[in-house]
């Protein structure tokens, strides 16, 4: 599966694929457009594969697009009823703009900021993840974390099905929909469904399009 566009300004691109000899992927990606210059990206990474973890990410995609002005504590919080009797996902949101990403992260769905450094891309930025499984058990506190972007600085989110070291093998002169398919190819796991998503903010605006991957 393999879903981009642009949002204003943010280019995003999502590639993913089920587990090897499965029809059906548990890793999920939501991607809204808020309305207010952001936009709203999740990945979310339902216990362990096929059709059983595809129907609990289902559930918070539907919540996710119902309720996207909502802040992240409240769509976490929100995605956590919505999962109550299914077997639970990893979730990492992620609400992205021109001068800022802030994200809030429970489980081991990865997400940094890459910015280019003088020999390569470098992480300026990592989200916290916190123990728990959406669905089953959250953390005591839900606390976003806000970070400075500046253009052309590039968003990366990736489930547990995809092992690579942030920032190694990824160009950013090249497109979104570039990087997330080169570092599925290269990266995902045979054990596991995968996904990656990245996403940046371009000097200038593109034009408006809106999807939500599936």
């Amino acid at each position: 599966m393999h879903e981009d566009g642009f949002i204003g300004r943010i280019e995003w691109a999502m590639a993913g694929r089920a587990l090897p000899g499965q029809d059906v992927s548990g890793d999920r990606c939501v991607v809204l457009d808020t309305g207010t210059g952001t936009v709203l990206f999740a990945v979310l990474d339902g216990l362990g594969h096929g059709t059983a973890a595809a129907a609990a990410v289902d559930r918070a995609t539907r919540v996710l697009a119902e309720n996207r002005a909502e802040p992240l504590d409240v769509l976490m919080v929100l995605c956590h009823r919505a999962m109550s009797d299914t077997r639970g996902a990893a979730v990492t949101l992620t609400l992205f703009g021109a001068e800022e990403a802030q994200w809030l992260s429970v489980g081991n769905v990865e997400s940094h900021v890459l910015t280019a450094g003088p020999t390569g891309p470098q992480i300026s930025a990592t989200a916290l993840q916190s123990g728990g499984i959406v669905g089953y058990r959250l953390p005591s506190t839900l606390q976003p974390q806000s970070v400075p972007v500046r253009p052309g600085d590039l968003l990366l989110m990736s489930t547990d099905g995809v092992e690579v070291e942030p920032g190694q093998g990824v160009d950013l002169a090249k497109s979104t929909a570039d990087i997330a398919q080169e570092l599925l190819e290269r990266h995902a796991k045979d054990t596991d469904d995968a996904l990656v998503l990245a996403a940046r903010v371009r000097g200038a605006s593109n034009g408006t399009v809106q999807r939500e991957a599936s």
